[in-house]
């Protein structure tokens, strides 16, 4: 079945290359038996991908089942997908048939396989792998025939690598892999999209359907649409029932549209003062450049400062600067040293070469990389090697932090 007669039959709507390629695939891959890897993220439409592989496959008079690993407690998923016998834990009043005994010649759909515990990955590994399975609770060996297609919006490679997904279990799903776009990446399909929707939601309340114009498509088509299909869908039913114009302006069609932007989501550093430095960084290296050099700064200030006390040691009688040096609000320099209360010598004014004439100051590292190292090293013992809680006190992301302790052999 070609690409479009595949749109045709299960109400596709779309012309970009990458939604076609997948629809292609899938079309090559429904009549054999290898299993599927479905990835994209949240909303872009991966189960109707899975639903149009099991109807055009040699299976598609059998059961299809959809199972979201993510919304079924740890405790109880190995007996939903495989069975339990009588009394095999506490509430298993009498025995069960799993999802692989009950769809046997069929397909199971595993959505979020990325959430699915490391206990039943194994046991997912060996159906895969041998066709075989045993109900909790049990110790007979049972056969079953079911495709399994799988999908996820995380990345399991990265899973792989932080112990928190099988390596062998992965390429083991990922025979063939077919990746959704997201909406953002197909941006001449989102008129087609929203017109379509527009007339169902019209047909469904019984009134005129909306449309657009000329700014409103630009506006819609340029928002980042984080939520893929299924949040232009909840846009579109929402201007169809609230909008006060059925020809929608740029204007009103901001109004339903979320007030955020997802294009640049890091952090913005500020001066002192509160107000943006007026410059753009593009990612989490060049922020963390830029407080390294900040901090290298002050750091060095200071120790200047300290070797002048060092040298004056009058200057610790004045409470008032030891307080300013505590609270670090001003540097000194060159400083005027405070005499001790009731002292009639004058101010004596004191010049860095004077202070550090026989001090040898060693400087630190100026490596980049070093500092780095050395912040993120900081920041997993002060939260104890928790990564999350690290990551957002350095303002990056996880995965850039889990990526760094990689790059820098940073054992936890």
């Amino acid at each position: 079945m070609d690409i479009q007669s595949i749109k045709n039959r299960f109400g596709i709507i779309g012309n970009s290359p990458a939604l076609n390629f997948a629809l292609q695939v899938a079309g090559q891959v429904a009549n054999t038996d290898l299993t599927v890897l479905i990835s994209g993220e949240s909303g872009a439409g991966k189960e109707a991908f899975s639903q149009i592989i099991h109807a055009l496959s040699n299976r598609k008079h059998n059961p299809f089942i959809a199972v979201n690993c993510g919304a079924i407690p740890e405790g109880t998923i190995d007996s939903e997908l495989f069975g339990h016998e009588k009394g095999s834990f506490t509430g298993a009043v009498d025995s069960r048939k799993g999802y692989f005994e009950t769809v046997n010649g069929g397909t199971i759909f595993l959505d979020e396989i990325g959430e699915m515990p490391l206990g039943t990955q194994a046991r997912l590994l060996r159906v895969l792998e041998t066709g075989e399975f045993i109900r909790v609770g049990s110790s007979k060996v049972q056969k079953t025939d079911v495709r399994v297609i799988a999908a996820t919006n995380k990345d399991l490679l990265e899973f792989t690598q932080n112990g928190k997904f099988r390596e062998d279990l992965y390429y083991r799903l990922s025979t063939v892999p077919i990746r959704v776009p997201a909406l953002r990446d197909r941006k001449e399909d989102i008129p087609l999209l929203f017109r379509r929707f527009a007339v169902d939601f019209s047909e469904k309340y019984k009134a005129t359907p909306i449309q657009l114009d000329e700014e409103a498509k630009d506006v819609l088509i340029n928002y980042g649409w984080p939520g893929n299909i299924r949040e232009l869908k909840n846009i579109a039913e929402q201007m169809s029932v609230l909008a006060s114009d059925k020809l929608v302006s740029a204007q009103e069609m901001r109004r339903f549209l979320p007030d955020r932007d997802v294009s640049n989501r890091l952090p913005v550093l500020v001066n002192s003062g509160g107000s943006s430095n007026g410059h753009e960084f593009n990612n989490e290296r060049e922020i963390l450049y830029k407080l390294f050099f900040d901090m290298k700064k002050d750091v060095t200030e200071l120790k200047k400062m300290f070797v002048e006390i060092l040298q004056n040691p009058g200057m610790a009688q004045n409470q008032a600067m030891i307080n300013e040096l505590k609270n670090n609000k001003e540097i000194m320099s060159p400083a005027i040293m405070p005499q001790p209360a009731g002292s009639n010598a004058q101010p004596v004014m004191l010049h860095h070469e004077d202070a550090i004439h026989h001090h040898e100051e060693v400087e630190d590292s100026l490596n980049i990389m070093d500092m780095e190292k050395d912040l993120i090293m900081k920041a997993l013992k002060k939260h104890k090697g928790k990564r999350k809680d690290a990551a957002t006190d350095l303002g990056i992301s996880e995965r850039t932090l889990y990526r760094k302790l990689k790059e820098y052999d940073i054992k936890e």
